[in-house]
C-alpha cells in the first residue's frame, strides 16, 4: 500500500508536470488596440501555455519604459510606425532579438540591422482613384506631379506621419533638390488645403472634390465592411497599383521589439517568433487588413481586396534618417499652408 508521504509526493510531482509551462509568461507593452492584438495574444498562451501580460497604452510607450529603468517588467513592445520603433532603438531601451527563425521571415529591409526591432505587418500608401472618372489602374508616386491633376488631388497634411514617412521614402530614392520640386508639384495639385484623414480622402473623391488621392491601405479594407457612410466612399474609389518609378510599393509597419532588461528574454523571443508564424500572422494581420510579412502566408484578407503588394527595396531605417529633412521641406514648401 502506498503510504500518505508518498501519495503527496507523487501528487506534487503531478502538478509541477501538469502546470510548469502554464508558470511562465511575458510581460508586453503595446499602442495596438486591445481588439487587434487579443485574438492573437490568446492564440498565443493558447498552443504554448505562456501568459502574456499585456498593457495597452495609447502613447508614450518608450517613455514609460525609461521612467522604469533597470526595473522594467516590459518583456516585448509592439507598436506602430517604423519611425517609433527606430526611435525605441535610438533611445537604449531595446536589445538585439537574435532569432533565425525572425531573420528567416523577415526580409532585410524591414528590421533594424543590429535586431534591435522588427516588421510584424505592412501597411502600404498607395493612390485611389475615382472609379467613374480616372480610366488607369497603376501609377507612379512620381506620377502625382503630373499638372493633369491640377485641382484633382487630394491628401492628409504633409507633417502626418504617414505623410511624412511617405516624403522621407522619396527623398531617400531621389535626393533633396528633386524632393522639393516634387513636394511643389503635389501642393500645386491641390484641390483643397492638405488635412483631414485618410478616409475623408475617399469621401472628398464621392463627393466630387477630387479625383486622386494617397491613402493607407488599411483603411480602404475597413472601409469594405463598414456600415454606414464609409461604405458608400469606399464604393467610389478604385485602388490603382502605386510604386516608385523603377521601385516598389511604399509601405510602414507594426513591429515589435525586445525591452533592453526584459526579465523574460526567452519567452520573449518566443512570443516574437509566434506573430510571425502562419496561425497568428493570418490572425493579426487580418483584424486590421495589413500585409503579412510573412512570405508563406498568401491569402490574407487585404492580399484578396487589394492584391500582392511589391514592396519597395528602401530599407526602413534610411526612410527614418530622411524624416526630419523631409518635414523640413514640407515647411520649406509650404505643403500645409
Amino acid at each position: 500500500m502506498i503510504d500518505k508521504t508518498r501519495l503527496s509526493l507523487i501528487a506534487l510531482a503531478s502538478c509541477l508536470l501538469a502546470t510548469p509551462v502554464l508558470a511562465q509568461s511575458v510581460n508586453l507593452y503595446t499602442t495596438r488596440e486591445p481588439a487587434l492584438l487579443n485574438p492573437v495574444v490568446e492564440a498565443f498562451t493558447k498552443d504554448t501555455g505562456i501568459k502574456v501580460n499585456t498593457v495597452f497604452l495609447k502613447d508614450g510607450l518608450e517613455e514609460r519604459i525609461k521612467a522604469e529603468g533597470a526595473n522594467s517588467p516590459a518583456d516585448v513592445m509592439i507598436m506602430v510606425d517604423a519611425a517609433q520603433m527606430i526611435s525605441a532603438a535610438n533611445a537604449g531601451v531595446t536589445q538585439p532579438i537574435k532569432s533565425a527563425a525572425v531573420d528567416k521571415i523577415v526580409p532585410a529591409q524591414l528590421r533594424d540591422p543590429q535586431d534591435n526591432w522588427v516588421t510584424l505587418t505592412k501597411r502600404a500608401r498607395i493612390v485611389v482613384v475615382s472609379k467613374d472618372r480616372v480610366q488607369q489602374d497603376a501609377i507612379t508616386y512620381e506620377d502625382l506631379a503630373d499638372p493633369k491633376w491640377k485641382g484633382k488631388f487630394c491628401i492628409r497634411g504633409g507633417q502626418h506621419p504617414y505623410n511624412n514617412a511617405l516624403f522621407a521614402a522619396y527623398l531617400a530614392r531621389n535626393g533633396a533638390e528633386k524632393t522639393e520640386t516634387w513636394l511643389k508639384a503635389l501642393k500645386a495639385n491641390t484641390a483643397r488645403k492638405p488635412g483631414g484623414g485618410d478616409r475623408e480622402v475617399a469621401r472628398d473623391i464621392q463627393s466630387g472634390l477630387c479625383d486622386i488621392a494617397v491613402i493607407n491601405t488599411y483603411y480602404i479594407g475597413l472601409m469594405s465592411t463598414a456600415a454606414n457612410e464609409q461604405k458608400g466612399w469606399f464604393e467610389a474609389i478604385k485602388p490603382l497599383k502605386t510604386t516608385f518609378a523603377n521601385g516598389g510599393t511604399h509601405v510602414n509597419i507594426s513591429g515589435a521589439a525586445i525591452a533592453k532588461h526584459a526579465p523574460n528574454r526567452e519567452n520573449a523571443v518566443k512570443l516574437i517568433e509566434y506573430m510571425l508564424g502562419d496561425k497568428a500572422q493570418t490572425i493579426y494581420a487580418d483584424g486590421n487588413f495589413e500585409f503579412p510579412v510573412n512570405p508563406d502566408v498568401k491569402e490574407s484578407a487585404a492580399v484578396k481586396l487589394l492584391g500582392k503588394v511589391n514592396v519597395d527595396t528602401t530599407p526602413l531605417t534610411e526612410i527614418g534618417k530622411n524624416r526630419k529633412a523631409a518635414a523640413d521641406l514640407v515647411d520649406k514648401v509650404g505643403f500645409d499652408n
